[in-house]
């Protein structure tokens, strides 16, 4: 699918630069998301036809990280989904992440500091020369929040295999622009409210099969059965094989609007989204007089950047204390000009 024949999909107002915090919904997926409401109010169909959307978004995941679907579960939040995973962490064990890290990849670890489970953050600069024998565990993000900053994944897969290591990644600020897949990694998790342009409340995630066997799926129910008619009711319990054990019972609604975006992403191509992002995020760059950078967010220290944006009517973020702006597949040169317009007095 070439530019042309997606630049109509979104209705952006000018200057959203803030996909970061949460991305704009295509049309076919606000248009399912409509339908399926109007069904709601009206009571007008069972359930199971929203629950389709579940699986075509866990086949649609599965297929732009490179896994299989059966190695995919759904949930809602990124913490939740890593919870059984943390669970299983042995006594006494080192978890490693980055001293940035999004607390939804750090809280779920050192919920278990009283079993001796302990957390160690550093730099994200010396992320890979700590991963050292002694650590068990790398949790880090595939792309940082609040600095917009690309993880080595490689260097991280590598040095963490040397040493046996498990490596689980938040990609939530990364899928849907960065192209990445699961080949050396034992759990990826991401929420699809930001890049993936779709409702919040629609989790995806990877485990691989050696930490399926290491977890349990304590969150499980009647939706993680074999069978979920089968698993309303009573004490017989099946649960249903490889990941979707840990699946937990989905939003309808999040995954209504998750399936047709992620399908979407899939038509135009990560690969795509990615060299249009990153074209605009270096226009930005370029424009206040930072070097190029291999990241679709911007994070910069511009005293009054926020009022003059708030004043142009541009929105972005502030994080950690420096203005924070994210290109999109919806963002044009207009739009990265707009902005530029309003921070020139600044500069």
């Amino acid at each position: 699918m070439g530019s042309v024949e997606f630049e109509g999909l979104w209705d952006p107002e000018p200057g959203w630069l803030n996909t970061a915090s949460y991305g704009l919904p295509p049309r076919p997926a606000w248009e399912a998301l409509q339908a399926a409401l109007s069904d709601w109010r009206v009571g007008a169909t069972s359930w199971e036809p929203w629950d389709e959307s579940t699986i075509r978004a866990r086949e649609a995941f599965a297929r732009l990280v490179g896994a299989d679907a059966g190695d995919v579960f759904v949930g809602s939040t990124v913490s939740a989904a890593l919870a059984p995973i943390a669970t299983a962490l042995a006594d006494g064990s080192k978890v490693l992440t980055d001293d940035v890290e999004f607390t939804s990849n750090v809280f779920p670890w050192k919920v278990h500091e009283d079993r001796g489970v302990e957390v160690v953050a550093v730099p994200g600069s010396e992320l890979v020369a700590a991963i050292q024998p002694g650590i068990d565990l790398v949790a880090v993000s595939a792309v940082q929040s609040s600095t917009g900053v690309v993880l080595d994944l490689s260097a991280v897969i590598a040095a963490s295999k040397k040493i046996g290591a498990l490596v689980v990644i938040d990609a939530s600020q990364a899928l849907g622009w960065l192209p990445l897949t699961v080949d050396g990694i034992d759990a990826l998790v991401a929420h699809t409210y930001k890049w993936m342009m779709s409702p919040r409340g629609a989790t995806l995630g990877y485990l691989s099969p050696r930490l399926q066997e290491r977890c349990r799926p304590s969150a499980a129910g009647w939706y993680a059965g074999a069978d979920v008619h089968g698993s309303y009711y009573g004490t017989r319990m099946e649960l249903a094989p490889g990941a979707r054990k840990f699946d937990q019972s989905p939003a309808w609604f999040s995954f209504v609007g998750a399936a047709p975006a992620l399908e979407l992403i899939e038509q135009i191509g990560v690969e795509t989204i990615h060299r249009h992002n990153l074209e605009l995020a270096n226009e930005f760059r370029a424009g206040l007089n930072l070097p190029p950078s291999n990241s679709a967010i911007v994070s910069t220290s511009l005293p009054g950047a926020q009022e003059a944006f708030e004043a142009a009517g541009i929105r972005a973020a502030v994080r950690d204390g420096k203005l924070r702006a994210s290109f999109h597949i919806y963002t044009t040169l207009a739009d990265v000009h707009e902005a530029l317009t309003a921070l020139k007095p600044l500069t």
